[in-house]
């Protein structure tokens, strides 16, 4: 073996996996740090509140498209260099972010932070099976999408504490440093890895007709934009509850992010030995937490329990389904993790437009009651166990 090649059981794979998990947790917190400086951000570039909500909607759409683009473009440049390239994007967006002193130039910022979600979810997402191969790549396709998790455990938190102490633009500026760091990183710990296979527009029409990946989609379709459809909103209906305030809104929150951690990993070792039943597991259990929060809103301590089994499910929903998705095409792995960065992303802004319609509209209980009926389709598609095959490009 050449001595750019890790082995599977060395420490030096697992150095670049929880580097992966640093990268993903990087961008996931600059898409949702605005969450948590809206207000402030708004206030200072002259804006409504709901306009500066463009700082959120436009890195999702962008991150759809260039999921599956990016591969395209990069063909078959080596994705160590590919991902350091995008850290370092993603370093400028914020950095110009910081700096903007107008709201069109914040939002050609984020355009870019949209570019760099979708390439490093579609690049690193199955990395994880590539440095460490065999018994262990459903571990460490888990410690990649732990970064997620962590994002809105502590990323995003931070990033408001920061911004309420020091202003936003500091928030963003440490990100910035942080998504430089990390491009040294990765560039400093990954080996070498060349594309497997160019990827080609006409790739993602041929994946599409193979049934098992094509029913898998419409499982993760269904699934996000359910739970993105209740979970934008689930702010105001904890807040139903009589005696819930911020505080306690706040730490219930919180235990829905940390039970999200847990089930990150209590989710990859279920799709380790059968991704297919793990995925459609947890649209069930999501499904029936959010529609039991229904007529639990008048319990406080009963609709934190559901939230916490609501996080521990959805935990689980990213390291499952990029594993189903790769078992069921594994000769195009790259192809398939840029359709799913794609299909996931595009889930992400139909479920939180569907669900503030409905908020708007027959309100906060036709929100729940429709994640979960969209969580409970998801449990009862079609996924074929047999793995289908994809004409190579």
């Amino acid at each position: 073996m050449a001595s750019t090649q890790l082995t599977a059981s060395g420490t030096g794979s697992w150095t670049g996996v929880c580097t992966l998990a640093a990268a993903t947790f990087g961008v996931v917190t600059t898409e949702m740090l605005p969450v948590g400086l809206l207000t402030s951000l708004a206030r200072a570039l002259h804006v409504s509140v709901g306009t500066a909500g463009l700082a959120l909607t436009l890195p999702g759409l962008v991150a759809a498209v260039a999921a599956p683009l990016l591969p395209v473009a990069v063909r078959r440049a080596d994705r160590r260099t590919v991902l350091c390239a995008l850290l370092l994007l993603l370093a400028g967006a914020d950095l110009l972010t910081a700096l903007a002193s107008a709201f069109p130039v914040l939002l050609a910022a984020r355009l870019l932070v949209g570019v760099c979600i979708g390439g490093v979810w579609a690049v690193a997402a199955g990395l994880g099976e590539r440095l460490v191969p065999g018994p262990g790549a459903g571990r460490a396709t888990a410690v990649v999408f732990s970064g997620i998790a962590v994002a809105s455990v502590l990323g995003v938190p931070a990033g408001t504490l920061l911004g309420a102490v020091a202003g936003w633009r500091w928030a963003f500026a440490a990100m910035a440093g942080l998504a430089l760091v990390v491009a040294v990183r990765l560039a400093a710990v990954l080996p070498p890895l060349p594309a497997e296979g160019a990827v080609r527009l006409g790739t993602f029409p041929r994946l599409l007709r193979v049934a098992p990946l094509r029913w898998r989609l419409i499982t993760v379709v269904l699934l996000v934009t359910g739970h993105f459809a209740a979970y934008t909103y689930v702010r105001p209906v904890l807040q139903r509850t009589p005696g819930t305030g911020p505080g306690l809104v706040g730490a219930l929150l919180l235990g829905y992010g940390l039970a999200g951690v847990a089930g990150n990993f209590a989710g990859g070792a279920l799709a380790a030995r059968d991704p297919r039943r793990a995925l459609r597991l947890i649209s069930a259990v999501l499904g029936a937490a959010v529609l039991l929060l229904v007529p639990a809103t008048g319990s406080t301590a009963g609709s934190g329990a559901l939230l916490l089994v609501w996080g521990l499910a959805y935990g689980g929903v990213s390291v499952s389904a990029q594993r189903a998705l790769s078992a069921a095409v594994p000769e195009a792995p790259e192809a398939v993790s840029a359709l799913f960065a794609g299909v996931f992303n595009a889930a992400i802004a139909l479920g939180a437009l569907a669900g503030g319609r409905l908020a708007d509209g027959p309100g906060l209980t036709a929100v729940l009651v429709t994640g979960a009926v969209l969580a409970g389709l998801a449990a009862l598609t079609p996924a074929r166990q047999t793995a289908g095959a994809a004409t190579r490009s």
